[in-house]
Formats: structure tokens, C-alpha cells, sequence
């Protein structure tokens, strides 16, 4: 969990061409465009139609409600989507259902990427009657009873039209979390809304209803929805202002926050909840769910979170499961536990109780109270320094001496901002070996990196790997950020000018450097995401 895991993990709960292929010319739907020959017959695998750009037109005629995947068979996220992706087809068969799913080899149809606009896989774009021109982009979850889910929204309705108080209740008590909207008037305009919102927030079940007797039994005089749950209050209204009308991120906010616990756990299935709630702070408490000590501070932890729902999101993360990424983040080690953290997801800044006391309700509420006050300053992460940081040719950099060493004065510092992971960072390490070992007797020139992933710097923020930039010699902390070629010559033109590189006239369209996006980026038509 880093900015990239918080913004990687902040992944929207509810939903967010280029050229023309083929040679064609598509406008409107696809009875305009020239037909298939009827005869041929689309190939299937494992229930999903196999599609290529010479049976794409075919199946559209074919199936008007139609979800494609555009895929690369060396992708790991489309192996991993693929037993769900069959799973979906599966289901959706055996209920009769009026949709197909199919999918595209994306390397194999270049073609068809660009006229879909294609630039990451996996990608799914849903198409309706035939229409070429306008698919819509799948938002959903990628396990089979969510995309089955997803599609069933659009193909029938999206909410249940509850007309008596056994149909209501029976829904109610179904599920742990149900949302209805009491309308007085059907066919009002925020009924639509309320539909929309409906389609995309697959993980909860709605219902509605007109009947004067349900507001009644509710306790509602006027159009209201109500999200019911199985935990904490119970329940939840948001009041309809008639004059405004309905709003659909207010609504959706509403439904996220209140569809949640109090206090949440963090896991798999509960993280992309947590990071889609649009709540800017979240407080997690560090414990170890497998010692009672530490269980008996989850009362006290929850006992502080009502005043603060809407405004910060309380978590518990368990150290002893498999949260080291999210300990990482945060600069802790397990045996540190009990131990609360505050972090505001959109500037990343990370906060700790200055006081090390025990974690009761009052000391939860005054650290957040002491946060927002600006009583307490961030902190950032730093690796130890090596006691060798500087005896190889590339210096090693932490968080400890980074300004001192990047800022000097006296030296031209050029740094290489990497991750562990990122494999343009691993492909460029040899010629960045080089250039150190070249410039190693230059006594004003130093070759130096820094595992961005566990150093922060107040100086400014590392989103994209590699990042490189230059420190000329001088006051004004000055700095270049480099963006040309990522070779050994280039590198030394580079240096030997002073951190410009010479203008030549371009023979073709430059390219732009590729850095290793970071979760969910849209970088690029070989990204996995």
C-alpha cells in the first residue's frame, strides 16, 4: 500500500475512438454497414464466442446484447480473469439469459484495438443492438457472479418494484445491505437516476416502490431512499431535495459510506470498498487478531468511529494475515502492533500518535481531533542508510540523506528513482552501472538511486518508475527532470552538457519515455492492469 497502492487500491466502487477498422466507415448502427457472409460460424471456447476483426461484424448482428474482452494471451490479469470470464458465460446459459460474452485477441487484431480505442488489457466493452460506434466500458468486477451481475442489470431491470409490505420485508431480510427508493411519482426524473446508479453498484440489491402504504410503514413523508443493513444502526435515510433533484455522487457516496461497517477489516474483499469510499482519511489500528490483548482494543477502536463516519474511514488491519504490503506502506513491523496510523489519501500524508499511549476510544478521537488541527506533523518513510552507501559506483540513497547529498552544492547529482518491481527499471540498471563507472573519477559528478517504494521525500513526490532527474552544482535547489533516451551515450551527452541535451531537428515523431505506471494506469497498449 503505497501512494500508488492508496491511489491503487482507491479504486472506484461505482462506475467511472480512434481510426476506423477494417477499412470501413461506421456510422450508426450496424444495419448500415455491409454484412457478414451468414454462412460462416463464430468459433467458441469455453462458452465465450472467439471473435476476430472478420467475425466481430457477424456477431453483432447476431447477439444485440454482446460483452467483448479484448485480450493478450500474455497478459497475467486476462489469465486471471479468463476461469471467471467462462464462469459468467456459463451462468448467463443456463438462466437463458439475452447476453453473450466474447473476446478478442487484442496483439492479433491491431486493428480493431484502434477503432476501439483499446490501450490496456484486459478491456470489455459492452455493445447493444448492433451498435458499432458506441460501446460502453465495463466497470464492473472481474469474478463471475459480479460480471454476470453487471449484465443482468442492463439486459432486465436494475431494481425490484416492491408493491406491498411481504414483497419489502422478504427483500430486506434477504440481504445483509438493500437499498429502496420510496418515489411518489414513478416517473419522475430521479427515478432514472436511481436506476443508473442502481446498474453499476452490482454488490448491493435495490428496490422500489410508489405504494403510499410503504412510506407509511417506513415513516416517510416524503421521497427518501433507505439503505437497510444488518449492522451498526440498522438503517440509513437520504432525504430527496426536490428542488436540486436527486444527485447522483451524493447518492453514490451516501450508499458507499453507510453501506459499510463502522469499522472495517482489511482484506481481499473488502479492500476496494475501503479505497472506492471517497473518504479523504483513513485510520487504520494495527493489531494482531491472534492475541486477546489486542482483540480487546477493537471495542474501544469502534466505540470512537460514529462521530466520525463520512470523514474518516476506521480500519483494522491484522498483522498476523497477509498484510505485509500494507505494513510496508506505513514503515511498521508486525511486533510494533498496537499501533494506530492516519493517512489522508490525497495527499499520502502519513501521521502517528506522538504520545504512545494505549489505544482506548478518547486517545483514537484525540489523535484524529490532534490531526486535523495540525498538531501533529507528517511523517516520511526512509530506509536505513547503508554503511556503504557511497563506496560503489552508483550511491545508494535513502530518505536520512537524500537532501543533503541531492542539494549539494558543489556536485551534479543525477538520480534514478526506481522500484523493486518495475521491470523498465530493471532493463535500464546496466546502463546506469555504466554511466557510473564512467563518471566515477569525476569528482563533481555523482551517479546515484533511490528505491522510491521505501523513501519519501518532502521535496516532491515519485509517481512513475523510472524516474530521473538531475541536481546541477549551485544554490536554488535546483532541479531538471530527464526525459530522453535511456541509454549510455545519451545519458553522457546529457551530463557533459551540463544537464541539457543538444537540439537536433527531428527525423521522426519523438517518442514519449515509457515510465512503469502504477496500478490501474492506462499507460500504454501492452499494460496489464
Amino acid at each position: 500500500m503505497n501512494s500508488q497502492l492508496l491511489t491503487v487500491l482507491l479504486l472506484p466502487l461505482l462506475g467511472v475512438s480512434g481510426s476506423w477498422g477494417q477499412g470501413q466507415d461506421p456510422q450508426g448502427p450496424l444495419e448500415d454497414l455491409p454484412k457478414e457472409p451468414l454462412g460462416e460460424e463464430v468459433p467458441k471456447e469455453d462458452g465465450v464466442l472467439v471473435l476476430s476483426g472478420r467475425t466481430l461484424s457477424l456477431a453483432l448482428q447476431e447477439h444485440p446484447a454482446l460483452l467483448v474482452e479484448f485480450y493478450a494471451p500474455w497478459c497475467g490479469h486476462c489469465q486471471a480473469l479468463a476461469p471467471e470470464y467462462s464462469k459468467a458465460a456459463t451462468l448467463l446459459a443456463a438462466e437463458s439469459a439475452p447476453v453473450t460474452l466474447a473476446k478478442v485477441d487484442g496483439p492479433a487484431e491491431p486493428e480493431l484495438m484502434e477503432e476501439f480505442g483499446v490501450t490496456e488489457y484486459p478491456t470489455l466493452k459492452f455493445f447493444r443492438d448492433g451498435n458499432r460506434t458506441h460501446p460502453e466500458e465495463y466497470t464492473g468486477p472481474r469474478e463471475a457472479e459480479g460480471i454476470t451481475e453487471w449484465l443482468r442489470r442492463r439486459v432486465g431491470p436494475s431494481a425490484t418494484h416492491l408493491k406491498d409490505e411481504e414483497g419489502t420485508q422478504a427483500l430486506i431480510d434477504a440481504w445483509d445491505v438493500v437499498v429502496i427508493g420510496f418515489f411518489q411519482d414513478l416517473q419522475d426524473e430521479d427515478v432514472a437516476t436511481f436506476l443508473a446508479l442502481a446498474r453499476d453498484a452490482v454488490d448491493i440489491t435495490f428496490g422500489l416502490t410508489d405504494q403510499p402504504q410503504l412510506f407509511q410503514k417506513f415513516g416517510l413523508t416524503k421521497d427518501t431512499v433507505v439503505l437497510f443493513k444488518k449492522f451498526d444502526e440498522g438503517r440509513a435515510d437520504f432525504p430527496m431535495d426536490k428542488e436540486t433533484g436527486l444527485d447522483l455522487g451524493d447518492l453514490s457516496r451516501f450508499l458507499v459510506v453507510h453501506s459499510m461497517h463502522l469499522v472495517t477489516e482489511f482484506n481481499q474483499q473488502t479492500s476496494p470498498k475501503i479505497y472506492a469510499a471517497r473518504i479523504l482519511n483513513h485510520l487504520l489500528l494495527f493489531v494482531n487478531q491472534t492475541l486477546a490483548p489486542h482483540q480487546e482494543l477493537l471495542a474501544s477502536f469502534r466505540e470512537a468511529a460514529p462521530p466520525f463516519r463520512g470523514q474518516v474511514l476506521f480500519v483494522v488491519v491484522d498483522v498476523a494475515a497477509n498484510n505485509d504490503h500494507v505494513l510496508q506502506y506505513f514503515g511498521l513491523k508486525a511486533e510494533e502492533a498496537p499501533t494506530l496510523r492516519l493517512v489522508n489519501t490525497e495527499t499520502t500524508k502519513k501521521y502517528a500518535p506522538t504520545d504512545g499511549g494505549p489505544v482506548t476510544a478518547a486517545s483514537v478521537a484525540a489523535f484524529c481531533h490532534s490531526v486535523f488541527r495540525g498538531e501533529i506533523k507528517p511523517y516520511l518513510l526512509s530506509q536505513e542508510l547503508p554503511l556503504d552507501w557511497d563506496q560503489r559506483p552508483v550511491k545508494i540513497l535513502v530518505g536520512k540523506n537524500f537532501e543533503q547529498v541531492a542539494f549539494d552544492e558543489s556536485k551534479n547529482v543525477f538520480v534514478k528513482f526506481y522500484a523493486p518491481w518495475c521491470s523498465h527499471c530493471k532493463e535500464m540498471a546496466p546502463a546506469w552501472e555504466a554511466l557510473a563507472e564512467r563518471y566515477r573519477d569525476h569528482e563533481d559528478i555523482i551517479i546515484a538511486e533511490l528505491d522510491a517504494t521505501a523513501n519519501e521525500l518532502e521535496a516532491f513526490a515519485v509517481h512513475g518508475f523510472p524516474t530521473l532527474k538531475y541536481f546541477p552544482a549551485g544554490p536554488g535547489r535546483k532541479v531538471i527532470e530527464y526525459k530522453s533516451a535511456r541509454d549510455l551515450e545519451t545519458f553522457s551527452q546529457f551530463l557533459d552538457a551540463g544537464g541539457e541535451l543538444p537540439v537536433k531537428e527531428p527525423t521522426e515523431k519523438p517518442e514519449t519515455p515509457f515510465l512503469e505506471p502504477p496500478a490501474n494506469s492506462t499507460l500504454g497498449p501492452k499494460e496489464e492492469l
